[in-house]
């Protein structure tokens, strides 16, 4: 098993707390905060008292029938490969990393903490899929300084080679969902003629009754399976090329870190019936065409959901921080798309303004020594 090693975080700023020997208390280095070991150890016991009365009444209430989709494949059963495999267990914001025992990880991707624990594999659910990365880390850092381009605002530091080297290749989890869906849909259309008189403009307008019924076969729907990766982040950088999905192998692994899903199937299957639901909708909305307005009044889909399917994504990440506050930037390990929030330096937009009003003051001058 993993050696356990307890990480406190602030209350106040969230930073990692560090006992101090001169005050016997724990102390955060951002904000300067300090707490008695005693007050910590009793906020934790009732956020994991809280946290396990929260997941035994999710147990509670879920549905006693098994999910209609098929996840009958999955397997733990990692093989031969299982012995040169290895977990690292971040403390402070809980993700869990699996990568081969040669990869040495030396901080979390998603929080920046250094206090990450290497262990044996267990209890992992292999990946059916990966999808290679095709950026290598060079090339994900010219995408990083691109973002950065034109950002005049932006602190010198935190765009410094030093933090740009921190970047980590992490595969991200995905649920991918097979299936089809099939059904009608009834609209009502408008048309409308207008033609003048002498006196007056004449509109007429013919309602239609329009009917469209059909199917759509459905594979690999991607639903992110990670809860530490915002979502609107991997939005921003998609699309993938799904068509370079692989069968999983551990030889894609050397030199970088995969994210364990912590997101369910269950969770998820709703998001993915509403995206085949969705799909199909939009492929007959597609055919009624020629009308001026067309609205639906009536439809009646229904889907057949099949195999579901574990894979992993590439994404270059950079966790940093400045002025006490941390950022997250993601690239699409295929193409180089780009999401991140970028800090602003106060200093510099005062420095411009200041160039600004001086240059006026100087025209304002020149001007008034003219008349």
């Amino acid at each position: 098993m993993p050696a356990q090693i307890t990480n406190y975080q602030c209350p106040a700023c969230t930073g990692p707390l560090q006992f101090s020997a001169a005050s016997g208390k724990l102390e955060c280095e951002y904000c300067g905060s300090s707490f008695e070991t005693a007050e910590i150890e009793a906020m934790y016991a009732e956020k994991n008292e809280e946290a396990a009365e929260a997941h035994a009444e999710a147990e509670a209430v879920r549905s006693e029938e098994e999910t209609a989709w098929d996840t009958s494949e999955f397997t733990e059963d990692w093989g031969e490969d299982s012995g040169e495999m290895r977990t690292f267990s971040c403390p402070s914001c809980g993700a869990e990393l699996i990568c081969d025992a040669a990869t040495a990880a030396t901080s979390c991707p998603y929080c920046g903490n250094p206090a990450v624990v290497p262990g044996q594999l267990h209890g992992a659910l292999k990946p059916d899929f990966v999808l290679p990365f095709r950026l290598d880390k060079e090339q994900a850092v010219a995408a990083l300084k691109k973002h950065y381009e034109k950002k005049i605002f932006l602190p010198k530091p935190f765009s410094s080679e030093n933090q740009l080297q921190k970047l980590q290749g992490v595969y991200v989890p995905f649920w991918l969902f097979d299936g089809a869906a099939s059904g009608s849909i009834r609209y009502e259309a408008t048309k409308s003629h207008r033609r003048r008189t002498d006196s007056e403009e004449i509109i007429t307008t013919e309602y239609y009754s329009v009917y469209r019924s059909g199917s759509i076969s459905l594979e690999k729907i991607p639903v992110d399976a990670s809860r530490k990766m915002p979502d609107a982040y991997m939005d921003s950088i998609e699309p993938y090329d799904y068509s370079e999905l692989q069968p999983f192998s551990v030889s894609y692994l050397p030199g970088f870190l995969a994210d364990k899903f912590d997101v369910a199937v269950e969770e998820c299957q709703e998001r993915a019936d509403n995206r085949c639901r969705g799909t199909l909708e939009n492929a007959l909305r597609n055919t009624v065409v020629g009308y001026e307005s067309v609205v639906t009044r009536q439809q009646n889909i229904s889907l057949q959901r099949g195999k579901v399917h574990y894979a992993l994504m590439p994404v270059w990440m950079l966790t940093t921080k400045w002025k006490d506050k941390e950022y997250l930037f993601a690239i699409n390990g295929q193409n180089g798309k780009t999401a991140g929030d970028l800090p602003v330096s106060m200093g510099k937009v005062a420095a411009m303004f200041a160039a600004i009003a001086a240059s006026a003051s100087v025209l304002i001058t020149l001007i008034a020594t003219l008349l």
